[in-house]
């Protein structure tokens, strides 16, 4: 153990054993006041175990089969990582075909014969010791030796169609489908008792797996993975049970007593099952601990009454189950102690006038001190308005003004003792800008000045600072910050923006805006127009409690008659420091007859403008205090609506500060059912604007009303509004179900409306979930797409449109309100009549010959009904594609080609092919080709001009003569014989005609 700590350090060296340390651990530390207890530490050697060694066969699987490799890797400790790698250490490659599962075995749906490999490994990764394992490659062979049909899916993982599943309250919860199935099937997942929960909840591995984070009890429940392809589906439940280990409701707390006094310390933990609680003493079991009668064991309790000193003890509370337990330590304290004031003495608090003062006391003592105020020790103990006591010593002033300065002295007392301590409060004038900056409209190469002058407490040192457009003023000589002023020596368009005076203490700050607007000088002098000047001289005049008199002396116009003055206030008492907009009078008025609001602390100020802009605002008139009264109004938008079956949920929206008219403002809540209840039942509720009435019937009508009242009374009678409480699922399914078969493609379904109680609540309509089964043909597959139609609340039939001909459907009805579906009518089967067939699944020319073509097709894949035979229509095409006669022929349906006879040789035919049922025939596929030439061109459709051999010999024909001709002009060019010409001149042929030196052209050769 290291020396002065509680730390146990475990340092293995030499020939020791990890193991040999293995095992559970608890530090106890104590003195002589107790002992206290950690938790368990249990130490564990972690293990990375070798593969048993083994001899894997080869796997021979038939292609589209389902195939599972089983990894099983070693124990290890922690459990290793699984993955599948190939013997380049390049990860397998996984889809929705092929995945891993939990267990680590890699699972094919159905195998393809790419599947085909001999390095099939499963590694383990052993994190704490980063060691990695690998399993003996696997090899795979796929064959097909015989095609195998499509099936529905079944599930490889889990078995059975019912499984469960535990986990623990805040664990991840994992569940896996992994289904055989050709074509591979898709996975879905639903939660049959609730929805799952959007955020903590993933879809991972193609789907196959339901991770579901920081489980809580109410992701209890059943859930469905369902399995699907278009030859059916199939379905598992996970009956998933939360169990909790213990968690705390509240832990014990050190506890501090004085002599002879009550205490108690509760120790209240939750779990599933539910926890066991456990006392003990100093690590004792409380039964084992010394008896002390002050102490009564109760349950998740202890209570100590008339404690004596000396008995100070440590107490541990344990809370267990079977799949945990929690350890937490109290000190009950037996302390006789004299009180002790914590807080720093003379300490100075500065606030800005008209914001809240916190002065802190925070004291010690046993018994606990009671804190009392005082302020400069010439006035009695401070209560009530305005100052406010907080349990923890601290006294609170919401509205600091300059006669709350001075000295405050805080006394904390006990039966044991006093002690006092001295503060300080300094109530500062907040920090204004008395000339603000204004607009300027400059020329261009002109100087510019904007004013800043600033009024602050004398005792604060301020700092102003500019800014140009929210940023730091351009580096720039041309700009010169002084004490009250920035000056812009010879502007430029650049320097047009907003310029902001910002002015500082360490309390508070005050900002004021004006725009500079840079133009070209003109040409002439001009009328210089200006922004009006401040208004002065405000008085208030015939003042009564809810209206006053304003009057001003305009500023200097500049050139621009003013066009109208605006009137702003400050609420001093609600929002002191902003300026609101309170009413406007036209240019020709100075006077204004306000009407006031009660309990609002008035400042005015008035506004110019002219045809340049608004004035900057004059300086605020005195405050004029309007005094409280009952609220004139009630809040509006009142609603009932019900958000549960069993509540009824009353909101409102409240009044602003303004509207309240005193202190203490709150709204009396009423409500009772409409046409049942007589009586009202209210509530009062403040600082909200909701309330929740619960255990309410389902969706009945409900009077509600809302009225504000405060210190001075309540607001005028409000009128009640009509709400409903919450709706519930509809619990009756629509009545006898009828379905009408209009076509091959269209349904009618009939139904009656459900009775109005059973709606439980506003109907919104209802729903026909319809399904097709199967294809009526047997050569055709299964398919289970479900589809859904809605109709209005009011109607009582409906069209299910772009139905399959020849098929199979079930259908059934539901009625639905705004909380969801109720009970689903009793099942209807129907069936559709045939439709004409779809396109044949292909159709092609599969020989040629002089005189003939020989065709192949294949049925359709929507046959829609039973196939009566095929139309054959076919018709010449000549070389500028014009089409000549057509001829028909009818085929039977269980024919899949036919050989055309009597064709002209080397002509080019268009085919047009079509499958028909008892309704008429279907689309057509077209198919084009031509007889051949001769029978030594095997194929039906070659044109020679386009092949190889043929362009080549054709190439070498044209290369060769192009050689001769050049040879022969150069043999020309040079006047000589020919070779053969000098040998016929030496043996004298006769019957060569010599050429004449006058011929252009040479002598025949025979």
């Amino acid at each position: 153990m290291k020396p002065h700590s509680g730390t146990l350090v475990i340092d293995i060296i030499g020939g020791e054993k990890a193991d040999a340390y293995e095992g559970v651990y608890q530090c106890t530390a104590h003195n002589q006041l107790g002992s206290a207890l950690s938790n368990h530490i249990i130490i564990r050697q972690s293990r990375s175990p070798l593969w048993s060694k083994e001899r894997l066969s080869p796997i021979v699987a038939q292609e589209g089969q389902s195939l599972i490799l089983h990894c099983r890797p070693p124990a290890g400790l922690p459990p290793p990582i699984v993955f599948w790698m190939d013997h380049n250490f390049h990860r397998l490659p996984q889809s929705r075909r092929v995945s891993q599962g939990l267990n680590g075995d890699l699972y094919f749906s159905n195998v393809l014969m790419e599947d085909s490999r001999n390095n099939y490994i499963c590694y383990a990764r052993f994190p704490h010791t980063q060691t990695i394992q690998q399993k003996q490659p696997i090899t795979v062979h796929v064959i097909d030796h015989k095609p195998v049909d499509e099936r529905a899916p079944v599930f490889l993982v889990p078995s059975g169609s019912l499984s469960s599943q535990m986990v623990l309250r805040g664990e991840v919860l994992e569940l896996e489908c992994i289904a055989d199935g050709l074509p591979t099937p898709a996975v879905s997942w639903t939660k049959l008792s609730g929805e799952i929960p959007g955020r903590r909840a993933a879809l991972m591995n193609f789907n196959k797996t339901l991770r579901i984070t920081d489980v809580s009890e109410a992701d209890a429940g059943e859930y469905r993975c369902t399995a699907g392809n278009r030859l059916g589906s199939v379905h598992h439940t996970i009956r998933v049970s939360v169990k909790a280990a213990p968690y705390w409701i509240s832990a014990p707390r050190n506890l501090v007593l004085a002599p002879l006094e009550t205490g108690v310390i509760t120790c209240r933990a939750r779990g599933h099952p539910k926890p066991h609680i456990h006392w003990s003493m100093n690590g004792l079991p409380i039964e084992d601990a010394p008896k002390d009668p002050s102490r009564k064991v109760e349950d998740d309790s202890i209570i100590f009454s008339e404690v004596q000193t000396g008995s100070s003890a440590v107490y541990q509370c344990n809370a267990s189950n079977q799949h945990g337990y929690l350890l937490a330590n109290a000190f009950v304290n037996v302390l006789a102690e004299p009180p002790r004031v914590l807080t720093a003495p003379n300490k100075v608090y500065q606030v800005m006038e008209n914001r809240p003062a916190l002065l802190e006391c925070l004291s010690f003592g046993s018994p606990v001190p009671a804190v009392t105020w005082f302020k400069d020790r010439h006035s009695g103990m401070l209560e009530g308005d305005p100052y406010v006591f907080h349990k923890n010593g601290t006294l609170e002033i919401h509205v600091s003004q300059a006669v709350n300065g001075g000295k405050y002295t805080c006394v904390a007392t006990n039966n044991l003792g006093i002690s006092e301590n001295h503060v300080y409060l300094e109530v500062k004038e907040p920090t204004r800008i008395l000339r603000p900056p204004e607009y300027r409209l400059v020329h261009r190469n002109r100087d510019v000045v904007f004013e800043c002058k600033v009024k602050h407490d004398p005792s604060l040192i301020p700092s102003t600072s500019w800014l140009k457009d929210g940023g730091e003023l351009p580096e720039d000589d041309r700009f010169r910050v002084h004490l009250d002023s920035l000056t812009i020596t010879g502007v430029t368009e650049s320097d047009a923006g907003t310029y902001t005076c910002v002015a500082n203490t360490s309390l508070d700050q005050d900002s004021a805006s004006a725009r500079l607007t840079v133009v070209e000088a003109p040409p002439t002098p001009a009328t210089i127009y200006g922004q009006p000047d401040a208004p002065t001289d405000l008085e208030l005049t015939d003042p009564t409690a809810r209206s006053v008199q304003l009057t001003w002396t305009p500023g200097d116009e500049h050139n621009s008659a003013i066009k109208k003055f605006l009137i702003q206030y400050e609420d001093g008492l609600h929002q002191s420091g902003v300026w609101l907009n309170l009413t406007e009078v036209p240019g020709t008025k100075t006077t204004a007859h306000l009407k006031l609001s009660p309990y609002v602390h008035y400042s005015f100020r008035v506004l110019a403008l002219n045809g340049v802009g608004y004035s900057r605002p004059s300086v605020p008139s005195h405050q004029y205090k309007t005094n409280p009264a009952a609220p004139d109004e009630n809040p509006s938008e009142v609603k009932g609506y019900g958000t549960e079956h069993n509540n009824l949920v009353i909101t409102w929206k409240p009044l602003t500060g303004l509207q309240a008219n005193g202190p203490g403002l709150q709204y009396t809540v009423r409500w009772r059912q409409q046409g049942v209840e007589k009586d009202w039942t209210s509530v009062s509720v403040a600082n909200v604007s909701k309330f929740v009435v619960s255990g309410t019937p389902t969706f009945v009508p409900y009077e509600v009303m809302v009225r504000a009242q405060n210190a001075y009374g309540p607001g005028p009678e409000p009128a009640a509004v009509i709400g409903h409480s919450g709706e519930d699922f509809p619990s009756a399914a629509p009545g006898p179900v009828q379905v009408v078969v209009l076509n091959s493609t269209l349904a009618e379904v009939h139904w009656e409306h459900v009775p109005q109680r059973s709606v439980r609540g506003r109907l919104q309509g209802y729903k026909v979930h319809y399904r097709r089964e199967r294809s009526l043909h047997r050569h055709n597959s299964h398919h289970g797409e479900q589809r859904s139609e809605s109709f209005g609340p009011n109607r009582t039939r409906g069209k299910l449109p772009d139905l399959h001909p020849f098929s199979a459907y079930s259908l059934h009805v539901t009625a639905f309100n705004s909380r969801g579906e109720g009970p689903a009518s009793a099942t209807q089967r129907f069936e559709t009549p045939e439709g004409v067939p779809g396109v044949p699944s292909f159709f092609r020319v599969s020989a040629s010959d002089l005189d003939s073509l020989t065709l192949e097709w294949a049925p359709p894949h929507e046959r829609n009904g039973r196939l009566t035979g095929y139309t054959l229509r076919y018709q010449t095409v000549n070389s500028s594609h014009d089409l000549g006669l057509l001829d028909e022929m009818d085929l039977p349906s269980n024919q899949s080609s036919v050989t055309l006879h009597n064709l002209h040789h080397s002509t080019r035919y268009k085919f047009y092919f079509s499958a028909k049922t008892q309704q008429g025939s279907g689309p057509a596929l077209t198919e084009e080709a031509v007889t051949i030439l001769h029978r030594a061109m095997v194929s039906p459709q070659v044109d020679i001009a386009t092949q190889g051999w043929f362009i080549g010999l054709m190439s070498a024909i044209a290369l060769l003569i192009l050689i001769l001709l050049i040879v022969c002009f150069i043999k020309r060019n040079k006047g000589g014989k020919y070779p053969v010409k000098e040998k016929e001149d030496a043996h004298g042929d006769p019957e060569v005609q010599p050429m004449k030196e006058d011929d252009v052209t040479f002598g025949e050769y025979r």
